[in-house]
């Protein structure tokens, strides 16, 4: 069985594929989220099919205003033990191998990947993970610092460098790169689902103590929280560097927006960030 986890933390449009698992991230404390694909009025009232939930069973939900969407990959990690293989997506970026011409004019829930094309692409690749996110005039290590508050990058490099000198080894490699596979979107078989969660989230929790105890987390913005889910990219390219050392072969999948993106924004942030020294204080 395969199983994609679209983490969301809204009422949205999910796609009816089988292969999708829409999954409430941050549900701890919080009402249902409805599927809107599903809605039917009822008495004026909006209805739909709620979606399950990432404070069900075995679960880190309430760690979600740090980790993100790695909330729903730790309960997919956790509690869909029967799934050979298991994907994370978000509400409003999937995977898709469809052209930018096929695209173009469509419905976004018609151009994302279905479970047909996922299996051509795991009879190719033992992992696929997002195409590059090309960042050319920064490096991965110089876009966090410029962006954001690159000393919880180094700590956790730290406890890497501490406890998993394997992937240390590939530290000022990735750091140097002007591309990452980023998003924390990926499609793993269950052996390395097992192998790169463990890791994972036992760096992530050793580095969240470390700055609890320093007093780092207290009177952070909650976009400045979310620090966890933002290191973690940087250590998913570790991980896949790792793999493809090993001879794994690795597949890029195109990723798509389901809203329209704000480039000149992005583009204008980025660059002040970089020449103008103005970190970002919001997601965009």
């Amino acid at each position: 069985m395969n199983k994609i986890i679209i983490a969301a933390h809204k009422s949205y449009a999910f796609p009816s594929d089988d292969i999708y698992l829409p999954l409430q991230v941050g549900a701890a404390g919080h009402d249902d989220i409805l599927d809107l694909s599903t809605v039917y009025l009822e008495d004026g009232k909006a209805h739909g099919q709620t979606i399950m939930r990432d404070d069900m069973d075995e679960n880190i939900s309430d760690r979600n205003p740090g980790y993100s969407e790695l909330t729903g990959l730790y309960w997919a990690w956790k509690n869909l033990k029967d799934a050979d293989v298991i994907g994370l997506v978000h509400y409003r970026r999937h995977f898709t191998v469809k052209s930018m011409f096929f695209r173009h004019g469509h419905d976004p829930i018609r151009c994302v990947l279905t479970e047909g094309e996922l299996e051509v692409l795991l009879s190719q690749y033992d992992i696929l993970v997002p195409a590059k996110r090309v960042y050319a005039i920064e490096t991965l290590y110089s876009h966090y610092k410029h962006t954001l508050n690159v000393y919880e990058l180094d700590a956790a490099f730290e406890i890497i460098k501490a406890d998993y000198p394997r992937y240390a080894q590939y530290i000022e490699t990735i750091c140097r790169r002007r591309w990452g596979f980023m998003f924390n979107m990926m499609i793993l078989r269950r052996r390395d689902l097992e192998d790169y969660c463990t890791w994972l989230f036992d760096v992530l929790f050793k580095l969240e103590a470390r700055l609890k105890s320093e007093g780092y987390l207290d009177g952070l913005s909650a976009f400045e929280a979310r620090l966890f889910g933002r290191v973690s990219e940087i250590m998913f390219n570790l991980w896949v560097e790792d793999k493809r050392r090993r001879g794994r072969k690795i597949g890029e999948v195109p990723v798509m927006s389901m809203e329209p993106e704000n480039w000149p924004k992005k583009a204008t942030s980025f660059v002040t960030a970089k020449f103008g020294h103005r970190k970002y204080g919001e997601s965009f």
